[in-house]
């Protein structure tokens, strides 16, 4: 019995590394001009959303492999008072850890070649933008396969999430037990909510 669930978990790994391939395959033939409406549509339903919620600080990140880029908002949120939070990569097996990060602060580059904050002032965000290789109408997330954002969400207290994905990014596939759903998921074209 338990060869025969190593076996199926197995293939449960290998299903979601070909789709995860599959959706990076897909972002990255995006248009150029198609990327660009679709992220100014998308910065457009960030604000709406920070508007309604109001988070004091929030976990942003830093674009890479084709997300959207939302580099152009952060000044807009920060001069609207807001704090904002880069994140970053401890170890493996570990949550992230945010540091507070004003637009034109110092930046390093981190083994994954992540923009990073010099200064390491750490900060507990209220909410973040989470980019998504994936998301399922569940508001489950599928990232990159390390597992950081699931780690990081199912610390106490667990801050506001929304994903952040091009509609492109929308999957069918189940969730794990280890996954975290996220509070809502924005696309260019419409905002999933519980």
């Amino acid at each position: 019995m338990q060869a025969h669930q190593s076996e199926t978990d197995e293939e449960k790994k290998k299903d979601k590394t070909r789709l995860r391939e599959a959706l990076l395959r897909t972002r990255r033939a995006l248009p150029p001009a198609e990327c660009a409406a679709a992220t100014a549509a998308i910065a457009k339903g960030v604000m709406r959303w920070w508007e309604t919620h109001r988070p004091s600080s929030l976990g942003v990140y830093w674009p890479m492999r084709g997300e959207p880029d939302l580099r152009p908002l952060y000044p807009v949120l920060q001069a609207r008072g807001v704090q904002l939070a880069l994140p970053v990569i401890d170890g493996d097996g570990r949550p992230l850890r945010f540091l507070a990060w004003t637009p034109g602060d110092a930046l390093n580059e981190d083994r994954f070649g992540v923009a990073v904050p010099v200064q390491q002032n750490a900060i507990l965000p209220a909410a973040l933008l989470v980019p998504c290789v994936g998301f399922n109408e569940q508001r489950i997330r599928l990232g990159y396969g390390g597992g950081f954002y699931d780690r990081t969400l199912a610390q106490i207290p667990r801050p506001m999430t929304l994903g952040i994905a091009y509609a492109c990014a929308a999957a069918q596939f189940d969730g794990e037990a280890h996954d975290i759903a996220l509070d809502m998921v924005l696309t260019e074209n419409r905002l999933i909510e519980p």
